[in-house]
Formats: structure tokens, C-alpha cells, sequence
């Protein structure tokens, strides 16, 4: 007979007083909705990937300062969201370097063939690669809200406890964040 699964407050308790095995129990059970978090924040799947390890990596070695009264999950997101803006900020500060190579003319313009790949499914890759672009480009609190709630599952309550914020709020910022994302989309298409 299989130990019933232990709650994330006990197994938080066990990893403070050092339990290793605890917190990587916790991992696993959090670790595919703080890869969609990032992933719909960042707009890329190895980006992602950095983002959810630097968010398990800060909950490590924050664990101390984790308040037990708290929801876990509630607590990862936070830093979940904290690594995403940081990752944007980090961008912003990319692309100002490439445009300052591509100025100097010294970034490689090679671009890689896709013979083998069929017209349908390039197009299908170009209009996801435009959504989650698209997605990445939103303001940080419209995103966010768009983010937890779509992507992450979570109520507009649970939204709005995890940004601090009222159910009107969220749901205003996920209508905007639609909005913008449709008017995004649309502007490429307008423009042929």
C-alpha cells in the first residue's frame, strides 16, 4: 500500500530542516505550471526552461524565508513571475546589443533552410511564433494576469491573491490583454 501523498506545507517543513527529497517531491508537483507560466511569459520553450530552473533554484535557497502559513504554490508563482520580469529585463537589454551589432553590421546573417519543411507547417509555426511574440510584448501586469489565468489555470480569485490585486482587476486585465493581442495579430495581416 502506497504512503498518501503528503501536503506541500509538510513537505516545505521538511525542506527547510534541510530534506532534499522533499523539495524535489515539490518540484516535481510544481514544475509543469511554472514551465507554463514562463513559457507564456517569455514566449520560448528553452527560455522557459532557464526561467523554471532559476525560479526552482531561488525557491531553494529561499526556502528559510518561506512563510509555512502560506500557500506553496502561491509562493513559487511569485518567484516564478519575479524570474519572468527579470528575464524581460535581461531581454531588453539583448536587444539593444544586437541592434548595436546589426548597426556595426557584425551579427552572422546566415538563416537556417526549411526545404524540409512544408509550406502548412511553416505557417502554422509563423502564427504560433507571432502569438507567443505577441504575448511576450504585452504590458507586464496584462500579461501576468493573462498568464495565471489562461495559461496556469487559475481562477480570477486565485489571480487576483496571487498578484495582490482585486477579481475586477484581473478580469479588466485579461480583457485588455485579449484585446492587444487581437489588435496585434491583426496589424501584420492589414499591412498585405
Amino acid at each position: 500500500m502506497a504512503a498518501p501523498e503528503q501536503p506541500d506545507a509538510v513537505l516545505a517543513v521538511e525542506a527547510q530542516n534541510g530534506n532534499r527529497q522533499a523539495f524535489d517531491q515539490l518540484v516535481l508537483r510544481h514544475k509543469s505550471q511554472i514551465y507554463r507560466i514562463a513559457r507564456h511569459y517569455v514566449g520560448n520553450n528553452d527560455d522557459a526552461l532557464d526561467v523554471s530552473q532559476d525560479t526552482f533554484v531561488a525557491a531553494w535557497l529561499g526556502l528559510k524565508r518561506y512563510d509555512t502559513a502560506r500557500d506553496f504554490g502561491a509562493w513559487l508563482r511569485t518567484i516564478a513571475l519575479n524570474k519572468c520580469r527579470d528575464f524581460g529585463r535581461r531581454q531588453t537589454v539583448r536587444r539593444s546589443v544586437t541592434r548595436l551589432f546589426a548597426l556595426l553590421d557584425i551579427r552572422d546573417s546566415a538563416v537556417p533552410s526549411a526545404d524540409s519543411v512544408s509550406e502548412q507547417a511553416q505557417e502554422e509555426t509563423a502564427r504560433l511564433r507571432a502569438l507567443e511574440a505577441a504575448i511576450a510584448a504585452l504590458p507586464a501586469p496584462h500579461k501576468e494576469a493573462l498568464v495565471l489565468t489562461t495559461f496556469a489555470g487559475l481562477s480570477h480569485q486565485q489571480a487576483a491573491q496571487q498578484l495582490g490585486t482585486s477579481v475586477k482587476a484581473v478580469e479588466m486585465k485579461v480583457r485588455r490583454a485579449k484585446q492587444r493581442l487581437e489588435e496585434i495579430l491583426k496589424a501584420p495581416a492589414a499591412g498585405q
